[in-house]
């Protein structure tokens, strides 16, 4: 049997196993207490970071489902300088929706900080041109063009635009040249190249039917929920390479099942080579959108079991993500949703895909039970070398407050709640509902910015103890064949005992974007031995003996089968 060395950190976990002075609660004899690392700090660095970024919904109380939903975020490297940025999304006041007594947002915008490299940002919205319009929602990067730089996409209420970063810090609404608007409650959105041609095309998840004049009989049953309002249909935008963009909604499937879409993730779940797209649905069954690799898609949700939460329950699901929790090659799927959240692992072929629900075998379903999580991030805080959770939390139809939680992998398919030890923000209270999560100063540590509803933005520096640093490497592609951010590209690094898999995404957990450079924890481990690289084109390449504790490029060879590029590193 294998005990995590964190394993005592985790009450009442699967297994019934707890530490008490004795021993372990299922008495096993005789047992050490293991020894536990330190838990790296989440410091609130908003104030001297200078970022002073405050949402709005229009008003100063909610009166409609359309501003419960709250707007999303994204870590880029708009400008190419090796740093990663921060583009926050914005509610605002919108003529005839939100109640004039209590009006709000009037001249909130969306906002764009450039990062300085010594912790600080600069707002650079009004010279960038990004200020966007109307209620914002989502967010996904992409360079749709494949020019080298990153562009953005933004969905709203019955709008998007498509921002062309022109490579000079400012960028181009291009949504009406590119065919790229989106005339409904837009909301997660992601870039993913479908058909494999190297070029990135557009998913658009649309939420409802939203109806402005329509209320509740009953003042005290507050706003309409999602059930009162017909459910939407997403869309699929084909990137043709010249600008523009044709919508194949229908022709591929997509567009055949409405839905009442929140958050969408990108994955190559069954690992053939193609993308496949994943939409938590709210109060209804979610969908997983499987490629048929002729442009097609099927949905494969019920058949796969990822369609309901827990018990058959079709639940408020908000953001999904896919990672490797448990290292056996197989992207699993974490949900975010009002109630116990769902934890999917995927058994791969010998399960034929049938994903089973682990979220209370895992101890997860009982830490998360009280509160209502929205934006949530699959990734190793603690650069161990296991995939930890961090989810936001706040109340869905009235702004009631609520701490986010902080879960650990214990390596062996359990998480233990480290929330009260991993700095002050845990036990804060805050309505949250967007969070992305980025290596902003390369330090090898991934950080946080989180999106309040209605109130201020908080920026984490992810601080490790002293002397309890472990090793990473951040891998930034760079495709010549594929799409030029790599996205689809699936990556596996092994470094001695530990043996990783990860896969370049765009749009990921709950209206946004996170940072799209694939990273690897790696314990105590100095070097990684070997890295595959999976590109989308079908091109595999391998390096081996790279030191840790880098940002590694790695671009992709030019002709298949070719000899592999250079990659350059920058150590930290």
């Amino acid at each position: 049997m294998r005990i995590s060395r964190r394993r005592f950190l985790t009450l009442g976990a699967a297994g019934g196993a707890w530490w008490t002075l004795g021993g372990w609660g299922n008495g096993l004899p005789g047992l050490a207490l293991p020894q536990v690392a330190p838990i790296p700090q989440f410091l609130d660095v908003t104030e001297k970071s200078g970022i002073r970024f405050r949402h709005s919904f229009g008003e100063r109380e909610l009166s409609s489902i359309l501003e419960g939903t709250g707007s999303g975020c994204a870590w880029f490297d708009y400008n190419n300088d090796g740093l990663l940025d921060l583009y926050v999304v914005n509610g605002r006041y919108v003529e005839g929706i939100t109640n004039h007594s209590a009006a709000d947002g009037r001249d909130a915008t969306n906002h764009l900080y450039r990062n300085n490299g010594n912790g600080t940002f600069t707002d650079v919205t009004a010279e960038a041109g990004v200020g966007g319009k109307g209620l914002g929602t989502g967010v996904a990067v992409g360079d749709f063009d494949n020019d080298g730089y990153e562009d953005l996409y933004v969905t709203g209420y019955k709008f998007a635009i498509l921002y062309h970063n022109n490579g000079n810090g400012t960028f181009t609404d291009v949504t009406a040249d590119a065919r790229a608007d989106n005339p409904y409650f837009g909301i997660g959105t992601a870039f993913l190249d479908y058909d494999r041609d190297g070029r990135l095309d557009l998913f658009v998840g649309n939420y409802l039917n939203f109806l402005p004049q329509y209320r509740q009989f009953y003042s005290g049953d507050h706003y309409p929920g999602p059930l009162d309002y017909a459910p939407e249909f997403n869309r699929l935008l084909h990137n043709n390479g010249d600008g523009t963009f044709t919508d194949v909604s229908k022709e591929s499937g997509i567009g055949l099942l409405a839905g009442r879409a929140m958050g969408v993730t990108v994955a190559d779940y069954d690992n053939d080579g193609w993308p496949d797209i994943y939409v938590a649905n709210d109060n209804m069954p979610s969908y997983l959108f499987h490629n048929n690799h002729d442009g097609t898609f099927a949905n494969v949700a019920l058949e796969t079991n990822v369609g309901y939460g827990q018990d058959g329950e079709a639940t408020s699901a908000m953001g999904p993500i896919f990672g490797d929790y448990d290292h056996d090659g197989w992207q699993d799927l974490f949900v975010s949703d009002a109630r116990y959240h769902r934890l999917l692992h995927n058994p791969g072929k010998a399960g034929s895909f049938f994903f089973r629900d682990m979220t209370n075998p895992s101890g997860i379903g009982a830490v998360c039970g009280q509160r209502v999580a929205w934006g949530d991030g699959f990734f190793d805080f603690d650069n161990d070398g296991w995939l930890d959770l961090f989810l936001v939390n706040g109340g869905l139809t009235w702004l009631i407050p609520m701490e986010s939680t902080l879960l650990r992998n214990n390596g062996d398919g359990t998480f233990a709640d480290v929330s009260n030890q991993a700095g002050s923000l845990f036990n804060r209270q805050q309505v949250s509902r967007a969070a992305c999560f980025g290596d902003y100063d390369n330090d090898g540590y991934i950080d946080a910015f989180i999106s309040t509803l209605g109130g201020p933005g908080v920026l984490l520096h992810n601080t490790p103890p002293a002397g309890h640093r472990n090793h990473w490497l951040t891998v930034k592609l760079a495709g010549t064949r594929s799409n030029r951010d790599g996205y689809g590209a699936s990556l596996e690094a092994v470094a001695g005992d530990l043996h990783q898999y990860v896969q370049a995404v765009s749009g990921s957990g709950y209206l946004s974007q996170s940072d799209p450079r694939p990273h690897f924890g790696l314990g105590s481990h100095g070097e990684v031995d070997r890295l595959i690289v999976r590109w989308p084109s079908g091109t595999v390449q391998t390096l081996e003996h790279i030191p840790a504790d880098q940002i590694l490029t790695v671009k992709e060879p030019a002709v298949a089968g070719g000899p592999a590029e250079p990659v350059k590193g920058q150590e930290k």
